[in-house]
């Protein structure tokens, strides 16, 4: 017979789980309106982004930067963006399943659990600031240049829906000729090169930022729904468990009036 007093120690247990569990999913629920707020946004900036430079790569004198020289790939840098915590379903454990399939890349982390895991210094990937992008994107860009490495991709979280997100990769430099689309007359000061130039500091930074926002809105949804699947198998658990109790219970009781009724036959 299954011991009560035990099954009550479990009971309580899954209680406490399952309130820590409703109260991480609240917190989620929380920030999730305002992290998908600050990606579209981040989203809109890199859009122009892009935009500008595609229309400044698709001018010939653009093929003389540095920046769209295509040397030997092997040596890659990646930049990697994960969550500062867990409990949060998939969403770490498939952003390093990626990183997997380059063994030989220079991993750059960003977000807690990225920088543990690569054994760098640690910073957040909710609190990483334009700022702090910018002086990433001057570092990588000067080493670009000089021909330190020849490749520079992030691995993200795509965020699809509340429910669906995907880990990618995207390659940033070099850079690929772009096409200029409905636009002609413009004028650059002094030349589309060195403007061309100047700008792609900028075009990795909006990159990591859009991309560092995009995967913060990816890492509360996918907590959320990791809370809500936990806090359901946990009330299913206690349900399961309280029937096993008052059967437990009942047994007990039985057997103590079965005993009672044979002691006083026997008197």
């Amino acid at each position: 017979m299954p011991n009560t007093k035990a099954l009550r120690v479990r009971i309580k247990s899954v209680k406490s789980t399952e309130q820590l569990t409703k109260a991480m999913g609240l917190v989620a629920s929380s920030k999730i309106r305002r992290a998908n707020e600050a990606m579209y946004r981040a989203r809109d900036y890199l859009k122009s982004l892009e935009k500008s430079i595609s229309l400044l790569t698709s001018q010939p004198e653009a093929q003389k930067s540095p920046y769209m020289q295509n040397h030997d790939t092997s040596r890659t840098k990646i930049i990697v963006i994960a969550g500062d915590r867990g409990l949060a379903g998939g969403y770490n454990a498939n952003v390093f399943r990626l990183c997997k399939e380059y063994p030989n890349a220079e991993f750059i982390p960003i977000g807690k659990r990225a920088c543990e895991r690569y054994l760098c210094p640690i910073n957040s990937s909710e609190r990483y600031t334009f700022d702090d992008a910018m002086a990433l994107s001057t570092k990588l860009c000067e080493e670009f240049k000089n021909g330190e490495y020849d490749k520079l991709g992030i691995i993200y979280t795509e965020y699809r829906s509340v429910m669906t997100q995907e880990a990618k990769l995207k390659w940033i430099l070099p850079l690929e000729r772009g096409v200029a689309e409905g636009v002609s007359g413009i004028i650059y000061e002094p030349d589309h090169l060195t403007v061309l130039n100047m700008s792609v500091r900028e075009y990795v930074a909006g990159n990591i930022t859009s991309y560092a926002r995009e995967s913060f809105a990816c890492e509360v949804s996918a907590r959320r729904m990791a809370m809500d699947s936990a806090g359901k198998n946990a009330k299913q658990m206690i349900n399961d468990l309280s029937l096993e109790y008052n059967r437990a219970r009942q047994g007990a009781i039985t057997q103590e009036i079965t005993e009672i009724v044979a002691g006083a036959g026997e008197n």
